[in-house]
């Protein structure tokens, strides 16, 4: 049984911020909790601030990383990208919906994974523009 099964938690992905799994299989189908661009030592991809504190946030950068973990997230179960069959995207300013919609057309395509995306006040950290989680479905092997 993989490290996912056991725990929910998976290796080299960031720390959930709260008492809840990274993945949760029921049946047939995996749960992804909502994913960041969060990296394990909490840094955030596509979030630089210069010695002044001035940010540059890139939701295009973003975007990739979060998919990226998402796809990391779904391998420690045995599935894949190809497996998700619903994605809920929140976008903290839908001033980035062109960039994200962008990066997320590179990943899938018409015959992909069913979509909502929304506009959020704040996300848990103020340099996170994105979140996203994600329902696949991969049959449980005997």
């Amino acid at each position: 049984m993989n490290q996912a099964s056991n725990t929910g938690l998976v290796a080299g992905k960031a720390t959930p911020r709260g008492k809840f799994p990274h993945i949760r299989r029921a049946g047939d189908f995996l749960f992804v909790s909502g994913t960041s661009s969060r990296r394990p030592d909490n840094s955030i991809v596509g979030a630089q601030a210069d010695a002044m504190g001035t940010t540059q946030l890139d939701i295009r950068e973003q975007t990739r990383a979060v998919i990226e973990n998402i796809k990391d997230i779904l391998a420690s179960e045995g599935a894949s990208l190809a497996d998700v069959v619903e994605i809920s995207s929140y976008l903290v300013n839908m001033n980035d919906f062109g960039g994200y919609n962008e990066v997320y057309g590179q990943y899938f395509d018409v015959d992909g994974p069913t979509r909502t995306t929304v506009a959020v006040h704040q996300l848990p950290h103020p340099h996170l523009l994105i979140e996203i989680k994600a329902i696949a479905y991969k049959p449980a092997k005997a």
